[in-house]
């Protein structure tokens, strides 16, 4: 009998990747999204189902499951890859901004989760997969909120994944690097020349030197990075032993070793001789 894997955010970038890499694979995949009428390419594919989920719903939620488990029978994997991003500096951020920030990208994980894991309890196996980033990895400059959130993921996937253990239920992590193509970029919530001037011009500084940066490593080796390699990476947590966290891309992997060599101010320090223009005095102690 075919496994069947839910994924979250399947209207573009990683979660479409994901659900065609399943599908290729032979697995049952619940492809969900904010608005499945406007999807036209996982509907032609076998052994897709395509449904509304809103990780911010708990109506939509209870639904997609309910349909899925209707639909095959189980569900044996879950991948919460649904989320967005923002660039402003911390003081740019409103206050609804950063609430809307929280509930997609960590309350979201947290309401898909508390749905699929009484039904993986039942049958003594399961494996939830959360999609992070980088950013869940280090704070990065003019991206402190979103790194927040990526940062809570990692340690709510760290700390589940010690509790289900012996429920023979595995919880991991995916922690992409930079993958800096348009469809990859458009789930952004930029505000950046929000507040007084010298703030503005302050996050305009930060943001061209850190877009550069990200450009760099995302094209290391002379290739813009692939982001079929995340899928790639979804998959081979879902169906082989792998770590709890687990980066993916030539630069998140590079930082991920950097930070398990180096102290931790230490990487701070190299951090910032990368992320800040020559001109901005780095992070002390």
């Amino acid at each position: 009998m075919n496994k069947t894997v839910l994924i979250t955010g399947c209207s573009s970038g990683f979660g479409k990747l994901a659900a065609k890499t399943f599908s290729d694979k032979g697995w049952n995949v619940i492809a969900t999204m904010r608005s499945p009428e406007r999807e036209t390419e996982l509907t032609k594919l076998d052994n897709v189902l395509v449904t509304r989920l809103d990780v911010t719903d708990a109506g939509s939620i209870k639904q997609a499951v309910d349909e899925g488990l209707a639909r095959f029978g189980a569900i044996d994997v879950l991948v919460n890859n649904a989320g967005y991003g923002g660039h402003a500096l911390f003081e740019q951020a409103t206050d609804e901004a950063i609430r809307a920030m929280y509930e997609t990208n960590v309350f979201g994980v947290m309401n898909v989760s508390r749905a699929v894991l009484p039904h993986m309890r039942r049958r003594q196996e399961g494996c939830i997969i959360n999609v992070t980033s980088m950013a869940g990895m280090m704070g990065l400059p003019n991206s402190s909120v979103y790194s927040s959130t990526k940062f809570a993921v990692e340690g709510l996937t760290e700390g589940m994944a010690f509790e289900y253990k012996p429920l023979n239920i595995t919880v991991k992590s995916v922690l992409p690097g930079a993958y800096p193509t348009t469809r990859f970029n458009a789930n952004t919530d930029d505000d950046l020349n929000a507040g007084d001037d010298e703030l503005s011009a302050h996050a305009q500084k930060l943001h061209a030197h850190i877009q550069g940066v990200v450009k760099q490593m995302a094209e290391q080796g002379g290739a813009v990075a692939d982001p079929q390699e995340v899928a790639d990476k979804i998959y081979e947590c879902a169906t082989s032993e792998t770590p709890v966290h687990n980066p993916v891309g030539s630069d998140a992997e590079m930082l991920a070793q950097m930070k398990a060599s180096l102290p931790q101010q230490a990487f701070l320090d190299q951090i910032a001789e990368i992320a800040l223009p020559a001109d901005m005095e780095g992070i002390s102690a």
